[in-house]
């Protein structure tokens, strides 16, 4: 384990392994440990990294603007890693993303799963109809509780209908998140602006979809290619799914 200093800031991180790099850039709200299974899988074949985003788990919050993509570059910069794969979900892709359109020549692959991407809007009525619920919120619960419903149970479940083993440990990391760094979200981050932009993405690119997923992230799964959908999993693919989504890993990075 390592702490980055970053302009304003440090980033918690993990690196174990050799061969090829590979960065886990982890969902919205969560943190890295959503990707023990998949650290621990690709350290026989690659050096893996991983870490908390700004403003998750054990990374530090911010007090000024920031941009996750330009943390991501000083940390590879602080590993001495010039070029490396990166499997992002939901927030981790749209960082990778923004990453890949500002440094191209620095990306061997992508695996973009449950994907967003910076400049996106947001459109299906369930995503729309939490965020209003988000806005109302006046303690933890009421901020954890419509993040669960968007980005774990999805607009085709109710949480009765997702394994416990997938819920209990998703909600202990937002519940994290937010009791440490909700301060901090005022200060959105610096983005490129992406939605418009998926074109330009020349790295080699694999796209993973939940077929429970919300249809905003159906659409910008579709602007980048034809994904690959995995049945029987909403928005955190890994968790849902692990033994076919470790099939997708192995063959992308």
């Amino acid at each position: 384990m390592g702490r980055l200093m970053v302009d304003g800031g440090e980033i918690h991180y993990e690196i174990a392994g050799a061969g090829r790099p590979v960065v886990l850039l982890h969902t919205g709200i969560q943190d890295a440990r959503m990707w023990n299974r998949e650290f621990e899988l690709l350290t026989d074949t690659h050096t893996v990294i991983r870490y908390d985003a700004r403003n998750h788990g054990r990374s530090s919050t911010a007090t000024k603007p920031y941009a996750h993509h330009d943390d991501l570059r000083l940390l590879l910069d602080g590993l001495g890693i010039e070029r490396a794969s990166l499997v992002g979900m939901s927030l981790g892709a749209r960082t990778s993303i923004d990453f890949t359109l500002t440094w191209p020549d620095r990306v061997e692959q992508l695996l973009l799963v449950s994907p967003g991407a910076s400049g996106m809007t947001h459109r299906d009525p369930f995503v729309l109809d939490q965020f209003e619920r988000l806005k109302t919120a006046t303690d933890l619960e009421g901020v954890v509780t419509p993040i669960m419903r968007m980005w774990v149970d999805g607009p085709h479940r109710t949480p009765e209908q997702v394994d416990p083993a997938v819920r209990v440990p998703c909600l202990e990391m937002m519940t994290n998140t937010v009791s440490r760094h909700a301060p901090s979200f005022a200060i959105p981050p610096i983005e490129v602006g992406a939605i418009d932009r998926l074109a330009e993405l020349a790295a080699p690119t694999t796209v993973v979809l939940g077929d429970l997923d919300s249809t905003d992230i159906v659409d910008v799964a579709e602007r980048i290619g034809e994904p690959v959908v995995v049945e029987g999993a909403g928005h955190v693919v890994n968790l849902e799914q692990p033994e076919r989504f470790a099939e997708i890993l192995l063959k992308s990075v």
